[in-house]
């Protein structure tokens, strides 16, 4: 859990450095910052083990008149995984749980609004790579004699994700892509305008 404190501190620290310069793209410019919350579904080989799962994150986000309606973004997650209750009936095993922190770097474009008068909705598509440190702990029945251990795993891999946005609310489903760790993740995001000008 230290490591993920350092991690977080590290990045959001980089991120303020990053975007304290002057940026001159165009006039109009932004940056925002989301957080986010949801649930994780794991699919492919790691549904095998894992049951649903649990997931936070927080983005930053830029776009100018340039870019628009495009925005690249930088989000740093954390998800939790407990074991499923019927692996643990049919294997040597007592516990099972996967964690992981993993950096996001990708682009989100903004579609044309479905309803403009009451509220602003507006369908969304994002995609990006992936770098995540996975901490599994494996914990074997006491009558196996095995040992436990903790398995520590770096992967590469991508993210793909669509939902509707009311531009500072977003209900968005992606699919998170890793060897052997795949996942579909639903998220609920507050975004939040940390700098705009126009």
């Amino acid at each position: 859990m230290r490591f993920f404190s350092k991690i977080i501190f590290f990045s959001i620290f980089l991120t303020t450095v990053t975007f304290a310069q002057k940026i001159h793209f165009g006039q109009a410019k932004g940056l925002f910052m989301s957080v986010g919350v949801g649930p994780r579904f794991p699919v492919g080989d790691f549904s095998q083990h894992s049951s649903l799962g649990e997931g936070i994150n927080l983005g930053f986000s830029y776009t100018d008149n340039i870019l628009i309606p495009v925005f690249f973004y930088a989000k740093f997650e954390y998800q939790h995984f407990p074991g499923d209750i019927s692996f643990y009936r049919t294997t040597d095993y007592s516990n099972f749980t996967s964690s992981s922190f993993s950096i996001n770097l990708g682009a989100r474009h903004f579609f044309q609004p479905l309803i403009r008068n009451v509220v602003l909705l507006m369908p969304i598509a994002e995609l990006g790579i992936s770098y995540s440190f996975f901490e599994n702990l494996h914990e074997f029945k006491i009558d196996t004699h095995k040992n436990n251990f903790v398995e520590n795993n770096r992967k590469v891999g991508f993210h793909i994700g669509a939902g509707v946005s009311m531009f500072l609310l977003d209900v968005i489903a992606s699919y998170n892509y890793y060897k052997s760790n795949q996942f579909i993740s639903f998220d609920l995001k507050i975004r939040i305008p940390i700098f705009a000008k126009f």
